[in-house]
């Protein structure tokens, strides 16, 4: 689910092919003045922080392995090792009580969705499988930590959204429609966001654990909107928006917008920062735990 480390491009109106590494940096934004602080960059691909549930440091994925930072900046990532799963993708997050860490790894053929203990694994060790079929990609857990939600492709030629029991069991699906469902998560309340190209244009959609009362969250002609993210006070709602022109696609390296909208829609969503990236900024849980920050990636094109 993640892009190369090394683009191709060619400019406008030259045959001259020029290559670029990517720059990435590891951000965080205060959501109420919009100030942003770099954590860690490097001239490497990486992607999808998450916030850990003490506060204390972010995980994301480089190179289908995962690390830990910390978010003070200090020190440099340390590898959480997750055993035989050594592709993952950036769909992962950690439990409600900070004691596990969900991951999609595509190892052994099409991404499947295995929990690892936030310690980590010992080489060689198999992690615990949690979905019966692929692709299944991770996006959240429920706030009980009972279950766990994410979008697959079953019989049917299309990516709709399950859930499952956290430990493994018989999955549940929870939306059936020919165009894309993507990105559901869990709110503190108990109900699921996720986002849809139902109606020609990806936005943001809410409905409740057992998939009915599905309703539109976000509208307007010119962002398509992807990847919400409820803040742990069950206050604010952020997520990424592309150019309506991308349609149902979530590329990396594209202009992007992070937005912010209080989540019981009493005002319009305002730009929290624009950016350059997409796949990888903004694709899993990234709040700090007191609910004033979030955590992202943006990139750089460097001409090589």
């Amino acid at each position: 689910m993640s892009s190369a480390d090394a683009i191709t491009a060619r400019p406008a109106g030259s045959a001259i092919e020029c290559r670029f590494d990517v720059r990435s940096r590891l951000e965080v934004i205060d959501v109420l003045t919009g100030v942003r602080r770099t954590v860690y960059e490097d001239d490497t691909h990486f992607e999808a922080p998450n916030w850990s549930r003490d506060g204390r440091f972010l995980v994301f994925n480089k190179a289908g392995r995962l690390y830990t930072q910390s978010v003070d900046g200090s020190g440099t990532p340390q590898l959480l090792n997750t055993g035989k799963a050594v592709n993952n993708n950036n769909d992962h997050g950690i439990s409600p009580d900070g004691t596990k860490i969900a991951i999609s790894d595509e190892t052994f053929g099409s991404s499947m969705i295995y929990v690892v203990p936030m310690e980590g694994l010992q080489d060689g060790e198999m992690p615990k499988q949690i979905t019966p079929s692929a692709p299944s990609y991770w996006h959240g857990w429920s706030p009980d930590g009972q279950f766990l939600v994410y979008t697959a492709q079953r019989e049917k030629d299309q990516f709709d959204i399950y859930k499952i029991p956290s430990g493994g069991g018989d999955e549940i699906q929870l939306t059936d429609l020919p165009t894309l469902d993507d990105g559901p998560e869990f709110a503190p309340d108990g109900r699921i966001y996720f986002n849809s190209f139902r109606t020609d244009i990806m936005k943001i959609w809410r409905m409740d654990a057992d998939g009915q009362n599905q309703t539109q969250i976000t509208f307007g002609d010119k962002y398509g909107d992807w990847f919400a993210h409820i803040s742990p006070d069950n206050k604010l709602l952020a997520f990424i928006s592309y150019d309506r022109s991308i349609g149902s696609d979530h590329p990396a390296n594209k202009d992007v917008v992070l937005q912010v909208m209080p989540i019981d829609g009493s005002a319009e969503p305002r730009v929290l920062a624009k950016l350059f990236g997409g796949q990888g900024t903004f694709n899993v849980p990234s709040w700090s735990p007191d609910s004033r920050h979030v955590a992202f990636v943006s990139y750089e094109m460097l001409e090589i």
